[in-house]
């Protein structure tokens, strides 16, 4: 079963009714960039193929009713009493489960974007085909969904921008995330066959072609099966570390600072902190060099700039666990060209930049190294550029 069949059965299965429509959202993977959204900084990222589908049919009532195939709970909300709700205090969990509240809290931020519009009762489903807890952010895959449903059946009139940053204030503000605007703007703005280059501060973006197909590579998705979260501790200390590291050198944000400045921050930082904003200020660099590297010269001559990311990651942002070092040694080992951990980190994902002919071998050879090394079986999988929410029936 498909997860579009998944998510009508479900609506089906608790409402006896079938729904008005079903929309699709796609996950991403951030080609490079990490911890650099909420630093205003940049990143290139591209949807995927994997996608959150919901189906959605009205009520009748003034209450949002949500189900998933991921949890058993039935979570009732009343449109008019979502802002009792959220936002969630900072260091608590919501008063909802916790997946639900990335439905319902882009529901209450898109109500404070469009408060004059009749907000309808709504009977919700999700399924997905996005793996939870995979660095391949299948929660803005959920706000994008959620927010593109509700941006149709309520009237509302948004662009993808605006959706977008309901999702971030979703996740950051009812889910109790402190996370970025990237994985919703890469989300909502996904195109077949390229990236999005955006600017964090400005939120101005545009496609860049990745021109994988075409030199004959992909890029495969190592998915270690060890899942994070970013509501909890890691997270937050490396976004308050970023903080202070701003605050201590005079800037708004860490994006105000090149690797020239770096000298200075380290004669004022500690060493823990130094190390945070050096990843920080590098990275931005690296995702300015590789949209130059993919316009210039053609996606062969990024595999370099993956693997420094990955490693800055590794020493400097310290959010790498033993499965991520593993599935980028092995696959660069094996014939990447280059490969990096994508996503939030202590966990998810690593990508790995192949010609389409070695893809089988780098394959097998992760598959078999991490069999040596005792973890879970990976889960392998080629990730295409792909294209932004659509409405699917």
């Amino acid at each position: 079963m498909t997860a579009l069949d998944a998510a009508r059965a479900l609506l089906v299965e608790f409402t006896g009714r079938e729904p008005d429509g079903i929309w699709s959202a796609p996950g991403r993977v951030n080609l490079i960039g990490e911890h650099t959204d909420y630093n205003d900084g940049f990143v290139l990222p591209f949807a995927i193929e994997q996608r959150t589908y919901a189906a959605v049919v009205r009520n009748g009532t003034g209450e949002l009713r949500v189900r998933s195939t991921f949890a058993d709970d039935l979570v009732v909300a009343r449109v008019d009493d979502l802002d009792a709700l959220f936002p969630t205090p900072p260091g608590s969990t919501p008063g909802v489960p916790e997946w639900s509240a990335y439905v319902l809290g882009v529901a209450w931020a898109l109500r404070a974007l469009r408060p004059e519009v009749e907000a309808l009762g709504l009977d919700i489903a999700i399924a997905s085909e996005v793996p939870v807890g995979a660095g391949l952010s299948s929660s803005a895959a959920i706000e994008g969904v959620v927010a593109a449903a509700l941006n149709d059946l309520w009237k509302l009139g948004l662009d993808a921008v605006a959706l977008a940053q309901a999702g971030r204030r979703a996740e950051n503000d009812a889910v109790g995330a402190p996370t970025g605007v990237m994985d919703q703007m890469a989300s909502m703005l996904g195109r077949a066959d390229a990236a999005t280059f955006l600017d964090c501060r400005s939120l101005e973006h545009r496609s860049v072609p990745t021109g994988f197909a075409a030199a004959g590579l992909e890029v495969l998705v190592i998915d270690t099966r060890v899942q994070h979260a970013h509501s909890t501790g890691g997270y937050r200390e490396r976004h308050a570390a970023c903080e202070l590291g701003a605050r201590s050198l005079g800037v708004a944000s860490l994006r105000d600072l090149t690797v020239h400045d770096l000298p200075r921050a380290a004669q004022l930082l500690d060493a823990d902190v130094f190390r945070r904003v050096r990843h920080v200020v590098t990275e931005n660099q690296r995702v300015l060099d590789t949209v130059a590297a993919l316009t210039e010269q053609g996606p062969r001559a990024i595999g370099e700039l993956l693997t420094a990311s990955h490693s800055s990651m590794r020493d400097d942002f310290e959010i790498s666990v033993p499965e991520l070092d593993t599935a980028v040694d092995t696959a660069r080992a094996a014939g990447a060209l280059g490969a990096r951990m994508t996503g939030g980190g202590f966990g998810g994902s690593a990508i790995a930049l192949v010609s389409r002919d070695d893809a089988p071998a780098v394959t097998v050879s992760v598959r078999a190294r991490f069999a040596a090394a005792g973890f879970r079986p990976p889960t392998v999988f080629p990730a295409s550029p792909s294209v932004g929410p659509r409405r699917d029936c």
